[in-house]
């Protein structure tokens, strides 16, 4: 447990300093309610015997200070005292509620907003060895568990456990006998919860594992519902999700099942003892049950708060099991993330962390790019592995001029592209941008940087917002917009569209055309002002006649923008000042295109 309350601090963070006051504003309600509960047995014995109000000296002292002229009189004011004690608890206990859930919901907000933040921040290979399914499910299912089966059930649990404590000592001090009986019911059943320790660790792990398969089998379906359709694989995706769904039924089931449990339990054996105590009592005393009616007030009145305070501490703590694997992924990704030191990336994107991180955290001049790009000895080798992606790669771009790097599959270009993106950083070697390391200002690096790929990621939103792509709506400079529209060649496009700029395009761009989507990709890069523009297989996906046009937006752009452009049709790099050629991750030779392509 100490384990678990450890983790849950770390991903509380900061906010754990709020805890302490609802700590304060719990024992000051649950010590109202006892002490209340407490009066119950000797308001009602101060009823039938109002003259024995001056055997208490308390009440007797208060008696006199009412300046009442009898204590028949005086009784009701104690009844009013003792309703605005409870009156109070109440108030108290609505506020600590409304606080708890307060702090609850906050705290998963804060969780996707880290959680988000960390992803977006890690090095690119985190994004390599981790599926976007599972990192959905830990942004919207785990944190929501977070919240719900974790963060709101461990307040609810401590706050009914001072209540509980609190009236167990009342129980205490005004029965032994009760006191014992309370612990005989009681501690058996949190025993028989800590048994199924592990069993709800694992059922937690099943919900997980069967909610992320069911957004695997969603993304996969209807993410290519096209293929899916044309394929005629539905009932392949359909047993799947028949699988996960029924494993996720299976599990949530044992964990509800276990969280009845603790209110049937408690609540069944309270009653029986109550039942035995009144049938057993007068045959074991020889006295009558009235005798003992003002103990069983109190116990009554304190069991009926005592019985639902334990067993929602017993079912609190049932979801605590089974969140316990919730709690291990939420803290394991920040853990891993938000600590560059941490094992669990290599030296060199600890590196790539701590530079981005000082990119974000003070000011630097923008890197101007006058002169040239220039990659020196560039080598990469991915995590884990011993043979390099690209070895020693040199060559010089310089300002408004278009390379194209060709080459075979696996020969190593789109691991170089990563590198120049900045996605990846070599494992030695520099890349320099007039002369000085991008490293220096790394943010400046990737502000000068636009990426085109062969499958352009279009929001279902309008053609505006997907070139002004992640700027606020207020934000949207028209006249910039309309600029890179020409420069794309879409003017055409935008004028039959039936809403123009404001037409939606449908997820992922389904109701555009591969040429019309990478022209959009284009605007998209001129319109953040990217100096140098890399074309990723840019044209690949395309027909002859859409690749003539995308290849006349992109010529268009020469002499302009700086252009990387790597290809498998030899026609898209044509007119390229110089051409790499790349072979088992090395630069095999360079040339024009008539030297590289025609041979002349």
């Amino acid at each position: 447990m100490i384990n678990y309350l450890n983790k849950f601090l770390y991903i509380v963070g900061d906010a754990k300093k709020h805890l302490l006051p609802l700590i304060g504003v719990f024992v000051l309600a649950s010590l109202l309610e006892t002490f209340g509960i407490g009066l119950i047995g000797p308001f009602l014995w101060l009823s039938s015997n109002p003259d024995a109000v001056k055997t208490i000296p308390v009440v007797d002292k208060a008696y006199e200070i009412s300046g009442f002229p009898s204590t028949q009189q005086f009784i009701p004011i104690l009844g009013i005292a003792l309703v605005i004690t409870f009156i109070t608890k109440s108030l108290l206990y609505f506020f600590a509620r409304h606080h708890i859930s307060k702090f609850g919901l906050e705290q998963q907000a804060r969780v996707i907003l880290r959680l988000l933040n960390a992803y977006l921040s890690a090095p690119y290979t985190f994004h390599l060895s981790r599926d976007s399914a599972g990192l959905i499910n830990t942004l919207i299912q785990e944190t929501q568990n977070f919240c719900h089966r974790c963060t709101l059930p461990l307040l609810e649990s401590l706050s009914n456990l001072i209540t509980a404590a609190f009236l167990v000592l009342l129980l205490a001090k005004t029965s032994s006998f009760l006191f014992v009986m309370i612990l005989v019911i009681v501690l058996p059943t949190f025993l028989l919860f800590y048994l199924f320790k592990k069993k709800a660790k694992r059922w937690g792990r099943e919900v997980t594992e069967s909610t992320h398969g069911m957004i695997r089998v969603i993304n996969h379906s209807l993410g290519g519902v096209k293929e899916t359709y044309a394929i005629g694989c539905k009932s392949y995706f359909m047993e799947q999700m028949r699988e996960q769904a029924y494993r996720n039924a299976s599990s949530v089931t044992k964990t509800f099942s276990m969280q009845v449990l603790p209110k049937i339990s408690i609540e069944t054996l309270m009653v029986s003892f109550v039942v035995l105590l009144v049938a057993v009592y007068p045959i074991l005393s020889g006295q009558k049950v009235e005798t003992i009616l003002p103990l069983l007030s109190i116990f009554a009145v304190a069991s009926m708060r005592l019985i639902p305070a334990v067993s929602q501490s017993l079912t609190a703590f049932a979801l605590i099991q089974t969140s316990g694997y919730t709690l291990d992924i939420i803290y394991g990704d920040l853990k891993s993330l938000e600590s560059p030191n941490n094992t669990y990336f290599s030296k060199d994107e600890r590196l790539n962390l701590d530079r981005q991180s000082s990119d974000q955290s003070g000011y630097k001049p923008s890197m101007t790019f006058t002169e040239s790009v220039e990659l020196k000895q560039v080598t990469y080798s991915y995590p884990n592995t011993t043979k390099a992606s690209i070895k020693d790669i040199s060559f010089r771009i310089g300002k408004g001029e278009s390379i194209g790097l060709i080459g075979k599959s696996g020969a190593g270009k789109t691991t170089l592209v990563d590198v120049i993106l900045g996605l990846l950083e070599p494992t030695s070697g520099d890349l320099l941008l007039d002369g000085v390391s991008i490293y220096e200002n790394f943010q400046s690096w990737r502000n000068l940087i636009g990426y085109i790929p062969q499958s352009i990621f279009l929001m279902d939103d309008t053609v505006e917002k997907n070139i002004a792509f992640g700027v606020p709506d207020h934000l949207i400079d028209k006249q910039k917009v309309d600029k890179v529209i020409k420069m794309a060649q879409l003017t055409d496009l935008v004028d039959h569209l039936p809403d123009g700029l404001r037409t939606f395009v449908g997820e992922r761009g389904v109701r555009l055309s591969g040429g019309q989507r990478q022209r959009i990709g284009i605007a998209r890069a001129l319109y953040h002002d990217s100096e140098i523009l890399i074309l990723d297989e840019a044209t690949a996906a395309l027909d002859n006649e859409t690749e003539k046009l995308v290849s006349e937006s992109i010529q268009h752009l020469s002499g302009i923008k700086t252009l990387i452009i790597i290809a498998h049709r030899l026609s898209t790099v044509e007119h390229c000042d110089q051409i790499y050629v790349l072979e088992g991750g090395k630069l095999a030779r360079s040339g024009s295109y008539h030297e590289i392509v025609l041979n002349r």
